[in-house]
């Protein structure tokens, strides 16, 4: 079972592990991180040998082993303890240690800097290595050992004559007690001392309002881990021994408050059973219609909990008993994990610790398979994972941007806030994380942010100025840590002739030049009259068709362009459902053609293959296939053969690749002598410009 712990003290607890407070980060270092470094330094691209490296029978990943001193700083400018660093065998020993590392980038260099992250002061020779790896004494340490808990050690020297290749540090540690550490070497071709930073996202505002939400929401006790509805209105979050959480112990239940007229939160409650249990209980995702919630642990009848993942519908009377999410070969051998659904239902994301984990907890990746089960985990690459604890997950709207914690990057305290950015569909690729920066991450563990689809405000759990412990606060997003904009499509079924709502699966489809052989951006949503409305979150820069599906009826398929929107947009789309009798007519809103010409685009081929559907559906049904233009040009003869062509060729599809058998399928060019709308404008001619399916006979 996974619970929730603490920062602040033994009976407060944090989400899923225990924080300690961070020391050792001073002013200077801090403003050293935000200054921009005036020259290029290239760091050790590969270890080339090494005298030992630190093992931990607690430890089965890389931990300070000797690969850790390679790429830029995970550490500094802040100081001490980190496992990201290279560490050899033995603490206080007599004996030389050494590491030998390369360069992708040979050079003439007038500069080494080592990042003595930990104890710092054991080195004693620095050695450089040319083409024919001929060894150069190019520094011997003759200095008094620092009285610092680390520093970027910066040795100037006169330029090389020739490139170098490789680098060699021979330390004793005996001369600092304790283990020492080195987090990087780099090399420089000037003189320019490199000072450590963090790698902060762009433009950082000069100040950040942490809003309190108040005696609504936040309590004595402590209100930890928000989950925010994607549109927004309710908010779900974990309380800590408040009287009103259910059982003896008072441990941690599910609490939602949503969001009043004015802007306020509403008064809290308590989710209650079967969400909320004897146990710890945490909800750790929102569906895009704010119907279904994901939780942690999976929920066993006799009330015990097992590690895992749940997830629980909606339903008139409540919450239904939470049912397993299964992921094939699922196991953490960690004693904390946590979930982040996409929005497409399609994509978890989740923190453990497995076999081919860097360290701690890394990030792994899950695939929806085609029978409601999910993949097994995939590690989501170095870019993102270290051999620190990654935590805290949070998957945008976008289902691009991602959010967590870690101390595995340069940072200003325990664990800081992250973003990166997904550079393809693999999930493995992520841009580089960028600190969101000291007016949000502080000296302590940060983490659990959760953006509502608008990407207006994050909210998260905070400790300062706070009612009593943790209290949810939020802050308003500025524009390089948001996420890219999404457009919110909701409506509801109805039944065309009355008008009243009627359950249905609705499906969004991507309408694109490809023949749709790849469905992996189709969304199926569940409507239920009873519980409310179909909601979809979606990605901008796409053209969707809309349609729902229900035995007996026919849909009235609906088309959503969002190629050319670059702001968040709420749509609403009501879906008509047509029963199916003889004379029904319905437009195909989802078939294209180019200007004038009658070949089908691929786009059109879903719409049509719904119609095949149908028509196999109803053996013996019997259609007509009617083509229609606009009356904006003269040339009456030229359209009527338009869009007798245009209804040919839907015929020619039916036939060929649906397998219709063709005399159930009429045709007939209208041409513009049957308009809906005015021909005044491109708007309302576009309207005149259809193919319809009629139904002569069931």
């Amino acid at each position: 079972m996974n619970v929730l712990t603490n920062p602040k003290t033994e009976k407060t607890k944090v989400f899923f592990q225990k924080h300690l407070p961070c020391f050792g980060l001073t002013f200077l270092l801090f403003f050293n991180a935000l200054i921009t470094n005036a020259q290029p330094v290239q760091w050790a691209s590969k270890v080339l040998g090494f005298s030992s490296e630190r093992t931990d029978p607690t430890n089965q990943g890389l931990e300070f082993r000797a690969s850790q001193i390679l790429g830029a700083p995970s550490k500094l400018p802040q100081t001490g303890d980190s496992k990201a660093a290279w560490s050899s065998a033995g603490a206080d020993t007599n004996g030389d240690e050494w590491i030998k590392v390369g360069f992708e980038r040979p050079t003439r260099i007038k500069q080494v800097s080592i990042a003595e992250n930990y104890n710092p002061g054991a080195i004693i020779r620095v050695f450089a290595y040319d083409s024919t790896d001929v060894e150069h004494l190019i520094h011997e340490n003759t200095e008094e050992t620092p009285k610092m808990q680390g520093r970027m050690w910066n040795i100037v020297i006169p330029q090389t004559p020739y490139a170098v290749h490789a680098i060699k540090i021979v330390m004793t540690p005996s001369r600092i007690p304790g283990f020492n550490q080195i987090d990087a070497i780099g090399i420089s071709e000037n003189k320019t001392p490199y000072e450590a930073k963090i790698n902060l996202a762009k433009n950082l505002p000069k100040e950040i309002i942490k809003e309190n939400l108040g005696k609504g929401v936040n309590s004595k006790t402590g209100e930890v881990a928000p989950i925010i509805s994607p549109d927004g209105k309710t908010l779900f979050f974990t309380r800590i021994g408040h009287e009103g959480n259910v059982g003896k112990l008072k441990k941690q239940d599910v609490w939602l408050s949503k969001i009043q007229p004015d802007g306020t939160w509403g008064t809290a409650e308590n989710v209650q059973a079967p969400i909320n249990t004897e146990e710890d209980n945490a909800v750790t995702s929102i569906s895009a219609d704010g119907k279904t919630i994901f939780l942690l642990n999976v929920y066993v009848p006799n009330g015990l909990l097992l590690a895992g993942l749940s997830k629980s519908k909606r339903a008139m009377n409540g919450w239904e008993f939470p049912k397993e999410v299964k992921i094939n070969d699922y196991y953490n051998s960690g004693l904390f994990t946590e979930f982040s659904m996409a929005l497409n239902g399609k994509v978890l994301v989740m923190t453990c610790k497995r076999k081919d984990t860097r360290g701690g907890k890394d990030l792994y990746v899950s695939f929806l398979n085609d029978n409601g089960t999910w993949s097994k985990p995939l590690n989501m690459g170095g870019d993102i994972n270290t051999v620190e604890d990654e935590s805290g997950p949070f998957i945008a709207a976008d289902s691009k941007t991602i959010y967590f914690s870690t101390s595995g990057f340069p940072g200003y305290g325990d664990s800081d806030i992250f973003v990166s950015r997904r550079l393809d569909s693999s999930w493995t690729k992520w841009s580089q994380p960028e600190n969101i920066g000291p007016l949000i991450n502080t000296p302590k563990w940060d983490g659990f942010f959760t953006i509502p689809a608008s990407g207006e405000y994050a909210y998260l759990s905070s400790v300062e100025r706070s009612i009593g412990a943790e209290d949810i606060f939020r802050i308003k997003l500025f524009p390089s840590i948001k996420p890219e904009p999404v457009a919110i499509i909701s409506g509801t079924v109805l039944n065309a002739f009355d008008k009243k709502p009627i359950a249905a699966d609705v499906l969004l489809e991507v309408i694109n030049d490809t023949t749709f052989k790849d469905k992996k951006d189709n969304i199926v949503s569940e409507f239920d009259p009873e519980t409310g409305e179909y909601k979809f979150v979606v990605p901008l820069k796409k053209n969707y068709s809309l349609s729902a599906t229900k035995k007996g009826f026919l849909a009235l398929s609906d088309n959503i362009d969002l190629t050319k929107d670059n702001r968040f947009r709420e749509i609403r789309r009501n879906i008509n459902l047509l029963p199916i009798k003889e004379g029904q007519t319905i437009v195909l809103n989802n078939l294209f053609f180019n200007q004038s010409k009658y070949e089908i685009l691929p786009p059109s081929y879903p719409e049509l293959n719904r119609i095949i559907a149908l028509m196999k559906e109803y053996p013996n049904m019997e259609v007509m296939i009617g083509g229609h233009t606009d009356g904006s040009d003269d040339d009456l003869m030229l359209n009527v053969k338009l869009s007798q062509d245009r209804a040919n060729e839907v015929k020619k599809y039916l036939v060929e690749v649906g397998g219709i058998d063709a005399s159930h399928i009429q045709t007939k060019g209208w041409g513009p002598s049957r308009p809906v709308a005015s021909n005044a404008t491109e708007e309302t001619r576009k309207k005149n410009r259809r193919v319809e399916f009629s139904i002569l006979k069931l």
